[in-house]
């Protein structure tokens, strides 16, 4: 499944009612889940012991791989985000809807591929460890490039810091374009270049 060796094939489902009943959800938060959730079920475990290839890592000895059947295809990810914090494990879901999958992962925040077919849908096991293996997942799901000696977490933020930095950047110029007075509008012109240098 999703190109893991046989060898950490499970099948296991997890019942939502399980879920609710352990972590005392409220009602609306019951609705909202089964609203975008059908079903979870644990598929894979990857482990020293499932793929003896690979060692122990420092942080992670094993991560399980979840296939959520979704309801729909624009679900609420703060459902998803809610599944990866009610379970203390480190893990991958597959998110499925019809013949589609889309892989989300919680590492500082929840970050997501695209969705693709779920024949071609792949999880990449390269590293030598665990802990190697679970960063270049993290950079495979959210198409993350790491520049220079940065850690993965280091390197979310970063993009995230250039992401919100763009965004200003982009209001700042749109509300330059619609200001009539010719000083307001060197202000913007200034601030925007002082971003610019940040970037």
């Amino acid at each position: 499944m999703f190109g893991l060796p046989s060898t950490t094939e499970v099948r296991k489902q997890l019942p939502k009612k399980a879920i609710y009943a352990k972590f005392d959800l409220k009602p609306s938060q019951r609705e909202s889940f089964d609203a975008d959730i059908a079903r979870i079920d644990i598929v894979a475990v990857v482990s020293s012991a499932t793929v003896p290839a690979l060692s122990e890592g420092v942080e992670i000895k094993e991560f399980y791989l979840l296939a959520v059947q979704m309801k729909r295809k624009e679900y609420d990810t703060k459902n998803i985000a809610l599944l990866t914090k009610l379970i203390p494990q480190k893990m991958v879901l597959a998110l499925q809807f019809e013949e589609q999958t889309q892989f989300a992962i919680y590492h500082t925040k929840l970050i997501s591929s695209a969705w693709q077919d779920t024949k071609e849908a792949m999880l990449p096991l390269s590293g030598l460890n665990l802990d190697a293996v679970w960063e270049n997942i993290v950079a495979a799901i959210g198409s993350i490039t790491i520049v220079g000696c940065n850690t993965i977490a280091e390197q979310i933020a970063e993009d995230d810091a250039h992401a919100k930095l763009m965004k200003q950047i982009e209001q700042l110029e749109k509300k330059a374009r619609a200001e009539k007075q010719p000083r307001k509008k060197l202000e913007l012109f200034e601030k925007i270049k002082e971003l610019k240098k940040k970037l």
